[in-house]
């Protein structure tokens, strides 16, 4: 696909409205208040954790959702992907993208996706799906489906449920998270709007090796994961993953 073919308006007549309001799903929230930080830290945990389930194909079309300032569109770019475009629905967020020389626009999610006229080979999600009601989160999934080219993907991450820490107040704390995943009800969703070959992964937090402290944070991390898992085989759960947030690639099935 020519990215050019995402250039242009977004469509303004028939926007779909979301449910979260406070913290849309098609804009990035996440970003440290030094939004140039941003670049080397969150660079940082993309390459750790999404890079090995990129296409090796450095001519791919990717579409990054809820871009921000284009922390990962920055990413795709250093590695030498050519066709990369990032939407995010607050235009001062993708500005700041724009301004460094990257391939990023305002754009609301749905919108964008509905207007694509030429199939994708990747579509990301920097925002989390809890983001979105279960009903809009399968409306989404489907449509993702649609545009993407048989053996396209998808990559996305979402709250997990099963860390008997975090996983209850993650859900509670904020008002525009509408459910929470463990790696099974994960595999459900994507699997429900079409996807197969999906991988479920547990995002790795502790990636400033520079720092001793992270090692100790991820032995700690690594300890109580074992822990868990020795409690949810007592209660008779095959949970494997206990990580604050859990990621998922899947792909479109390359036959009818």
């Amino acid at each position: 696909m020519d990215t050019s073919s995402l250039d242009g308006d977004s469509q303004t007549s028939g926007r779909r409205v979301l449910t979260a309001r406070l913290e849309p799903f098609d804009s990035f929230w996440e970003g440290p208040e030094d939004v140039e930080k941003g670049y080397h830290t969150f660079g940082k945990f993309y390459r750790s954790n999404y890079v090995r389930h990129l296409p090796p194909d450095r001519e791919a079309s990717i579409l990054v959702i809820s871009c921000g300032p284009g922390y990962f569109v920055n990413v795709l770019a250093e590695l030498g992907y050519s066709r990369v475009l990032g939407i995010d629905s607050d235009p001062g967020k993708a500005a700041i993208g724009a301004a460094r020389g990257l391939n990023c626009r305002a754009g609301t999610a749905f919108e964008e996706l509905a207007a694509v006229q030429d199939p994708l080979d990747v579509v990301v999600c920097e925002q989390e799906l809890n983001h979105l009601t279960k009903t809009e989160m399968i409306e989404f999934l489907t449509l993702v489906h649609a545009r993407l080219r048989p053996g396209g993907r998808i990559i996305c991450h979402g709250l997990n449920g099963a860390n008997p820490i975090v996983g209850a107040e993650a859900l509670a704390q904020n008002l525009d998270h509408f459910s929470s995943f463990t790696t099974y009800s994960f595999q459900q969703a994507l699997e429900y709007a079409g996807f197969d070959r999906i991988r479920t992964f547990g995002l790795h937090l502790y990636v400033f090796y520079g720092n001793p402290l992270n090692y100790v944070a991820w032995a700690v991390s690594s300890l109580l994961a074992l822990t868990f898992r020795g409690l949810f085989v007592l209660y008779g759960k095959s949970n494997r993953t206990f990580t604050k947030k859990i990621g998922a690639v899947g792909f479109k099935p390359t036959a009818p």
